[in-house]
């Protein structure tokens, strides 16, 4: 469509969604000499980021109509940053939405429709001279992402019109751009017919969020490029096709020439005349092939001659050699079958939003090599040019995502209605979604690292959805089709080569997979990691093994959407949807990353690092077997280092090399010694990087396994000195060298235990039922269904007769009966003996009784009276663990202190844990120490600032109460967290603690000091 004139309606008419904008090309670059191209010294392009002038309205109608006229005033526009979002530059309010319309309950709308009064506009302002190096040349303006619909007018000059946020909008400027001083406009709109279908679950933004950027061509000018670099049948050669087609004066020749990685040509094709499609072809025999693991890349030059022989422009275009293909309904990559151990990425910064930058992308391909990740589902939309060049560069497997969501226009309040769900098959809705998948499509064809298309996400199914497919298929016969959508209506189920669902129950997996699949299965979201949650992962990556045709999948999500913002008093704190006074919203739940906003590692991710390795290591006492999950590489990169722990020291290490062969295991026996002494024995093996790579230093730990041991001894027997008993009114007084421990009958519990001068109680000893509910919790309702165990640890019914005292030789029984808050009502004792070393045994047990409910938890509470300093465990760590996510946890002995034991989710909630504690010390600031200790097994154990209570009724971290004392839970039962989802999955049958059994918890409470580590053992 060529228009001269900007139209308003344009904003509510699906079938206006380009006006003057040139077609999608691919992404290459491009220079004008070979130097230039070596150094990447850009020099046609000027970059027109920075400072532009700027003027926000709420709505259409207040906006300044006639601020592109090239003699406007605009002294009193204000400024902003590009890239940036508007929201995030003191203009209008942020708001998070997951599923439905930002402006539900505010105005009553149908697709394609906006409202005039909820529209806000932004209008940019940029005046530039044009860089010598860009004059007397066809020139372009490219702007790479623009939210939501936008507007271009040039020194007075209607340029264009363009919608889809997420690709490049291009238009020629060249009849336009003067002599001297530039002046470019841009009205965005936050809302248009696209707003339809850019319902995607995130912070709705809007504004020029990606580079804007002027350039220029030579006079012929390959403008697009389409590398095919596929591999032979018997997976050694790689066949190269590269379709140029050139624009501007196509004379003169085309010459090509590929290099390897080191710079040496492989392959040389001859000039051939220049012609609008150009194809060179070629063969590279026993080609390097491309893969995650090998992430090796050709370089194709390519040079475009005059007729006098002077060259015009030079291409480097990287390129790798892949086939993905289906072979007998099993996705493979060059002949081997792939399993997808992914995440779901949004582009996002704490303070920036959407606009990104290449530090925040060098971090997040890092991090996922570090943590064994090996692909990424661009989720909802293409991202930056950028990031597929790291993906090629540093081997990440790609599901390339078209920008389109439409979820809340099918699914109300997780009911499936689409009864006016857009694009659906409306023919005034194919046209403008099938250009999105070209946009994409077009743009980052010539990338090794995307192996899939996808039409979009969550936009229920239809024929126009279909004829994106069709589209990705004809287009590019080489790569797969994706599009989950078709679950729910199986007419279209052609849409998708794969079955791909969310957030599917294991046991449902498995039905599909043991039904004669005709698809292999991928789980395109799964493991929804809101707040304290991935428990259970395990049963989903088991499948891997089992069955050939499940195929990994793409945990949600990679980061937490969690934006900083300032309060009243100058500081900083992470806030959420609802935080803007943003109404309607979905509050927390943008927080479901395994990464935290501000890019520290959530504890989540040692799970996910463990369950993803793909060298899986089994020790035993006399050597580990390797077993290789890599499709293409030997183990011939890591060096592997055997450790054995004594009672969590470590007291022999061995350094081996191992090369073990691609999907295959081997047995490596290591010279160990024989150890005969009572102890716990933890053998470890880790692999770790030989030489350093682009995302890790040498040393860097890949994988690691360990197994433990045990070889019991003879108990010491304690001194059995007399003990001093004073029975009081009131308390039970029990003291001996260094100890002094009060027992109140009138409190029911101990009330102080003094070590050494130090007074360790601040409040009584008592039992705990709850721990503080988790997001989890709240979206499968067990804090509702369950909430009778908050009032039964708050409010205990104990009366004086309760309490029991024995004496025995050099020691002293103290047992307490509580009678709980519950319906039916039931009770807990908890028996307390002193020896005469001061060490208190503690058990506590836990009498059920049919019809109650589930419990959170059942141990013992501890709070101290002042905050502690640190905590030091022998268990699993060192991040938090519990017994549905403790497969990434290792036996040591860790160090931490209370404070840094919060996890800081976005929501308060249960953290901290720590599974298969044998002993616990607690120090303060002047080194006094209380130690509790294991009896006849490990226990769970958190040391924290705050208690259960605090955190459950915090809403943000910053509400929780300046540390004052120290809470030490030790418990004999910890639910599991869950999370197949966290909005009514349960945890897992085998994690939950029953109501109407009998608990124990078990465990002796002491003086502890470094010296005494080693005298560990199990009784």
């Amino acid at each position: 469509m060529e228009e001269k004139t900007a139209k308003l309606e344009w904003l509510n008419d699906p079938q206006v969604f380009s006006v003057n904008r040139i077609s999608a090309h691919s992404d290459h670059q491009y220079y004008e000499t070979k130097q230039e191209a070596e150094e990447g010294d850009m020099r046609l392009r000027q970059m027109l980021n920075g400072s532009w002038q700027f003027s926000f309205a709420e709505k259409p109608e207040e906006r300044v109509k006639d601020f592109y006229e090239k003699d406007f005033n605009a002294d009193k526009f204000d400024s902003i940053m590009v890239p940036g979002h508007i929201e995030l530059q003191g203009f209008g309010r942020c708001q998070y939405i997951n599923t439905m319309y930002p402006w539900d309950g505010i105005s009553y709308l149908r697709p394609p429709f906006t409202d005039p009064e909820n529209n806000p506009v932004g209008s940019y302002l940029r005046e530039f001279e044009l860089e010598t190096e860009l004059k007397n040349k066809r020139l372009f303006l490219s702007f790479q992402g623009v939210e939501t619909a936008f507007y271009v007018w040039l020194n007075g000059v209607f340029i264009g019109y363009s919608e889809d946020s997420f690709t490049p909008s291009e238009f020629e400027i060249t009849h336009a751009v003067c002599d001297g001083v530039n002046r470019l406009a841009v009205e965005v709109y936050k809302r248009s017919s696209a707003s339809w279908i850019e319902d995607q679950d995130f912070f709705r933004f809007s504004g020029i969020f990606r580079d804007v950027y002027l350039y220029a061509v030579p006079s012929c000018h390959v403008r697009d490029l389409f590398v095919h670099a596929d591999v032979s049948e018997d997976y050694k050669d790689g066949l190269l096709r590269a379709e140029l087609s050139l624009m501007g004066e196509i004379k003169g020749s085309v010459s090509a020439v590929l290099k390897d990685r080191e710079g040496k040509d492989v392959l040389s094709f001859d000039a051939q005349t220049a012609k609008a499609d150009t194809v060179f072809t070629g063969c590279v025999s026993d080609a390097r092939l491309w893969n995650g693991e090998d992430p090796y890349l050709y370089e194709l030059w390519i040079s475009l001659f005059d007729e006098n022989g002077q060259l015009k422009e030079v291409i480097p275009q990287k390129l790798g050699f892949r086939r993905f293909e289906m072979v007998n309904n099993i996705m493979c990559l060059n002949g081997k079958r792939i399993v997808f151990r992914g995440v779901n990425r949004h582009e996002f910064n704490v303070r920036r939003g959407r606009a990104i930058t290449k530090e925040d992308m060098l971090w997040d391909i890092r991090f996922m090599k570090q943590h064994n990740i090996n692909a990424v589902r661009t989720c909802h939309y293409p991202d930056q040019s950028l990031w597929y060049r790291l993906c090629d560069e540093y081997g990440i497997y790609l599901i390339d995502e078209a920008n389109l969501e439409s979820h809340g226009s099918w699914q109300k309040m997780g009911d499936c209605e689409p009864s006016w769900n857009v694009p659906g098959s409306l023919p005034e809705w194919k046209e403008c979604v099938v250009d999105r998948a070209k946009s994409m499509l077009e743009r980052d064809k010539n990338h090794p690292s995307i192996l899939i298309w996808s039409c979009g996400n969550e936009s229920y199914a239809g024929e126009d959805i279909l004829a994106m497919s069709d589209f990705f298929r004809e287009r590019d016969p080489d790569r797969l089709v994706h599009y989950e959508g078709v679950c729910w209506n199986r007419e279209f189920d052609r849409t998708s080569d794969m079955e791909s669902r969310m957030y599917a129950k294991p046991d449902e997996v498995e039905r599909y997979l043991s039904e004669d699949p005709k698809k292999p299965f991928i789980l395109c979201e799964y493991m929804h990691a809101m707040g304290n949650s991935l428990g259970g992962m395990n049963k989903y990556t088991d499948l891997e093994d089992r069955y050939e045709m499940y195929q990994g999948g793409f945990i949600w999500d990679y980061i937490d959407q969690s934006l900083m913002k300032k309060d009243a008093y100058g500081e900083e704190h992470m806030t959420y949807g609802g935080d803007f006074e943003d109404r309607p919203t979905d509050y927390s739940f943008c927080g479901d990353g395994i990464v935290f906003a501000d890019r520290t590692a959530s504890p989540k991710a040692q799970e996910v690092k463990y369950l993803y390795q793909d060298l899986r290591l089994f020790p035993d006492e006399n050597g580990v077997k390797i077993e290789n999950r890599r499709l293409f590489e030997k183990t011939s990169d890591c060096e592997f280092i055997y450790t054995v722990l004594k009672n969590g020291e470590p007291i022999y290490q061995k350094q081996f090399e191992a090369d073990v062969e691609p999907l295959n295991s081997a047995y490596f026996a290591v010279e160990i010694p024989e150890w005969n002494e009572a102890g716990e024995y933890v053998h470890q093996v880790s692999a770790v990087l030989k030489e350093d790579t682009l995302w890790a230093d040498s040393g860097f730990e890949t994988a690691f396994g360990e197994i433990v041991r045990e070889i019991k001894g003879q108990q010491q027997p304690c001194g059995k000195k007399p003990l001093n008993i004073v029975y009081g009114d009131v308390n039970i007084g029990v003291s001996g060298e260094g100890f002094r421990i009060l027992f109140s009958r009138q409190e029911g519990s101990i009330v102080s235990i003094v070590y050494d001068g130090k007074e360790w109680v601040g409040r009584p000893l008592m039992p705990v039922y709850w721990r503080a509910t988790t997001d989890n919790d709240k979206g499968n309702r067990f804090s509702v269904k369950s909430s009778m165990w908050f009032g039964a640890g708050r409010f205990p019914a104990y009366r004086n007769e309760n309490c029991k005292v024995e004496e025995g030789d050099g020691c002293i029984t103290v047992t307490y009966t509580y009678q709980l808050s519950t319906i039916p009502q039931t009770e807990t004792q908890v028996i307390y003996e002193v020896n005469s070393t001061g060490a208190i045994h503690v058990k506590a047990v836990y009498h059920g009784k049919e019809g109650l409910p589930e419990l959170p938890a059942f141990g013992m509470r501890l709070i101290t009276p002042a905050a502690a300093k640190q905590f030091t465990w022998y268990g699993r760590g060192p991040e938090e663990n519990y017994c549905d996510r403790k497969e990434g946890a290792r036996l040591g002995i860790y160090k931490d202190t209370p404070e840094g034991n919060v996890s800081p989710y976005l929501v308060p909630q249960e953290c901290g844990n720590r599974t298969g504690v044998r002993w616990l010390k607690v120090s303060d600031r002047k080194g006094n120490s209380i130690g509790f200790r294991s009896v006849k097994a490990p226990f769970e154990a958190s040391v924290l600032p705050y208690t259960a209570e605090e955190l459950e009724v915090a809403t943000h971290n910053e509400e929780l109460p300046a540390p004052r004392y120290t809470v030490i839970s030790i418990f004999g039962a910890m639910r599991g967290v869950g999370g197949d989802d966290s909005w009514g999955a349960p945890v897992h049958p085998e994690y939950c603690i029953s109501g109407e059994g009998e608990l124990v918890t078990e465990f002796t409470i002491e003086r502890m000091s470094m010296e005494e580590y080693d005298e560990y053992h199990f009784s």
